[in-house]
């Protein structure tokens, strides 16, 4: 691959992730809590919304391990359409986690601790 097919795959996957995460808030989220399905689940599960959302990201984390493993043993398997969506999938669950965690820290930054 050459470094201007490089950009391409660059440059589509992150038009990629803005059209996903947008469509996909559309369906998950609920009025200003972008995060509601992992708000929901943590409480089901009783933990954290991250833990629900790593939790939930293993599946991903499954199917990129599926498609290494493909590569070396069985690269008949391997489709771009494959690749695309499984890679598109475990990189659009980082992008939520990031920003969970910077939600994390501005709740945190905007609530001083007691007794300062």
């Amino acid at each position: 691959m050459n470094a201007e097919q490089f950009n391409n795959v660059v440059n589509n996957r992150c038009h990629e992730i803005k059209r996903i995460l947008t469509k996909k808030a559309e369906e998950y989220a609920t009025g200003d809590d972008r995060f509601h399905n992992f708000h929901v689940a943590a409480r089901i599960a009783d933990t954290t919304p991250e833990r629900a959302l790593k939790g939930m990201m293993l599946k991903h984390e499954v199917s990129v391990a599926d498609l290494i493993d493909w590569a070396e043993n069985c690269p008949e398997m391997l489709t771009d359409e494959l690749i695309y969506e499984k890679v598109g999938d475990n990189i659009n669950y980082l992008i939520l986690l990031e920003g969970m965690l910077k939600d994390r820290v501005a709740r945190r930054i905007d609530q001083p601790e007691v007794g300062r």
